[in-house]
């Protein structure tokens, strides 16, 4: 019985391994092909801008109309890699196909024009949309489009740096910090290979990058590992997750700042651009816009150039970032990655004068430890620092990389990320928050503890009198009441939303519904262990969340309103458990402050 038994799984596992092939190797194809056609497209617009400098004067226009077009005809396409993480935690609307020729064209498009921009955001949405489509056209399981969307990232990333097995752990690592998503080992990795392949096959070939110190020591060097060098390279770690967290961070406040002067998104990259132009004008050069990879001009600062002995430079990492974060901020299309291994390269070489290090290594490092800490991908990081390097400084890449993801925080370029395991044994964050999230109940922390710092500070020195006026306060209680409702994170709703992608996940549908029927206080509880509506016990994933884990969305208002949330939208709570609790809400009023919203359950 249990070798039949073991004869079917092996025949599953067969089964399984030549759909996957049958899947993933052709969509694979298509998107190293059309990162291919990117590349190619990108060298071109490149050359051009270096022959025609006069083009930089259309970035305004360049992006206006871009910004215009994703507005009326981009629609979902515009969440880009944030929509592509988003789909893989929670599948739900999809991936739109539109976002491949989109993010293709408009990338190109602000090359042309000077935008210092990168190819990564580009080759992973080129693989997510290829793949969501592939996922629509074989009618797969929610379960295996998760899969193919992780492979669709492994495929563009592997092909646009040539890095395939970098690209494979790098979709496995890049969705969640602290944790691998295995179950996509395989998938990934022949996605990864066949992206790489394809995109050579085409006649693509990759800018190589080499770090001289000790490949000339011959053989008898084997094992190399220098005790001061070793140090060197972990202030240098530490340097390098802190500007890849001022880079995340200066990112996040620059696209706040766009927003908040602009209403009007498509005036966003036409504001940024005149701030582009001048900032050009200003330096008197033009070494910051573009890739950085290569340049016409000799003397321009380049990654290449960061690599060879004996050249100095301190501050292009500090240029390259602010033309990078103003591009992309006010709606540029592009990815962040390509800057980030200017600017890294480009911190390595300063630091390197600093410390008294070889120059080139610590180029090298910089170039894939900054990055490491604005994805939090160590892993990924490390294998494609042994993939463009060599393996002959395998442990200061590894200790530059692990140094600067530790330092970087809780912070990322991806703000759909979710934090799988805090960073530090001392973080109390809930797990799988996502960036977005972490960030918003930083402030609010930071927000709570200035708050008492001034009011410690305006009440430790006043008089006797108006504290006892302060201390006169009234409660005010009323009664209202507190729903609970049980549902499973996959559960979508019912005819909400666009039919042609479905709906969004219930418990989310839930909560806007009842912001909408301005219910006074709504959330969404993860659980991690239990059971409902005498189900079966259900546990929290180790690698992935469970989607049959119940979930409580909690609900907090009159109890009248309450009645009449439940009776009109009955078609969304349907066989749901449903549980109502009396509490009470307190005001505190006083002579001189006011305090609102303080709950209190009433036993």
């Amino acid at each position: 019985m249990m070798s039949a038994a073991a004869g079917f799984l092996r025949l599953e596992q067969i089964r399984s391994l030549f759909k996957w092939v049958g899947i993933v190797v052709p969509m694979a194809a298509v998107v190293g092909s059309l990162c291919a056609l990117f590349l190619w497209g990108l060298d071109r617009a490149t050359q051009a801008r270096f022959n025609y400098p006069w083009l930089i004067y259309g970035m305004p226009v360049a992006g206006f109309l871009m910004v215009l077009a994703y507005q009326h005809f981009g629609r979902s396409a515009e969440g880009g890699n944030n929509l592509i993480v988003e789909q893989i935690h929670e599948p739900g609307g999809g991936v739109p196909l539109r976002m491949a020729p989109f993010i293709l064209v408009t990338t190109i498009l602000t090359h042309l024009v000077g935008g210092s921009a990168g190819r990564e955001g580009t080759a992973v949405q080129l693989g997510g949309s290829i793949a969501s489509a592939f996922a629509k056209a074989f009618k797969l399981s929610p379960a295996d489009i998760r899969i193919l969307l992780m492979a669709g990232i492994a495929a563009g990333f592997g092909a646009v740096f040539g890095t395939p097995i970098a690209g494979a752990i790098f979709a496995l690592e890049v969705l969640t910090i602290g944790r691998m998503q295995y179950e996509a080992l395989l998938p990934c990795l022949m996605a990864a290979i066949a992206g790489d392949w394809s995109c050579h096959a085409w006649g693509i070939e990759h800018t190589h990058y080499s770090i001289g110190y000790l490949a000339n020591a011959g053989e008898t060097t084997g094992f190399h590992l220098d005790a001061l060098l070793l140090l060197k390279v972990g202030i240098a770690g530490a340097a390098f997750g802190l500007a890849a967290r001022f880079f995340s961070e200066f990112s996040h406040l620059v696209t706040g700042a766009f927003k908040m002067v602009c209403p009007y998104a498509p005036l966003r990259p036409v504001i940024a651009s005149a701030i582009l132009i001048g900032l050009v004008y200003a330096l008197g050069t033009r070494e910051y816009l573009g890739l950085g990879v290569w340049s016409a001009n000799p003397a321009d600062a380049t990654i290449a150039g960061f690599f060879h002995p004996g050249h100095v430079d301190q501050w292009s990492w500090l240029w390259k970032t602010i033309f990078t974060v103003v591009t992309l901020s006010s709606g540029f299309k592009g990815g962040e990655v390509t800057p980030l291994f200017f600017i890294g390269a480009a911190l390595g070489n300063a630091l390197a004068s600093l410390l008294g290090a070889p120059s080139d290594l610590f180029a090298g490092l910089g170039f894939v430890a900054l990055f490491a800490g604005a994805t939090n991908t160590p892993l990924a990081c490390m294998i494609m620092g042994i993939e463009l390097f060599g393996s002959l400084h395998a442990v200061y890449i590894a200790v530059a990389c692990f140094v600067a993801y530790l330092c970087s925080g809780h912070s990322s370029i991806y703000m759909s990320q979710r934090l799988g395991t805090p960073k530090s044994a001392v973080t109390h964050i809930p797990p799988d928050m996502s960036v977005r999230q972490v960030r918003d109940l930083n402030a609010q922390a930071f927000g709570d503890f200035v708050g008492r710092v001034r009011m410690r500070s305006s009440t430790s020195p006043l008089p006797a009198k108006k504290v006892s006026l302060m201390a006169r306060h009234t409660l005010a209680l009323k009664e209202i009441g507190m729903v609970r409702i049980c549902v499973k994170p996959r559960e979508k709703a019912v005819d909400v939303g666009n039919r042609l992608f479905g709906g969004r996940p219930l418990y989310r549908e839930l909560v806007m519904q009842a912001k909408a029927a301005g219910i006074m206080h709504a959330t969404a509880h993860h659980t991690h262990f239990g059971y409902c509506n005498s189900g079966k016990l259900e546990d929290e994933g180790f690698e992935i969340s469970n989607p049959d884990l119940t979930m409580c969305v909690e609900l907090i208002t009159p109890r009248e309103e309450l009645e009449h949330f439940c009776r009109t939208h009955g078609d969304l709570l349907k066989r749901k458990v449903i549980i109502y609790k009396h509490i009470e809400h307190w005001d505190l009023v006083g002579e001189d402050v006011t305090v609102h919203d303080a709950l209190k359950a009433r036993a």
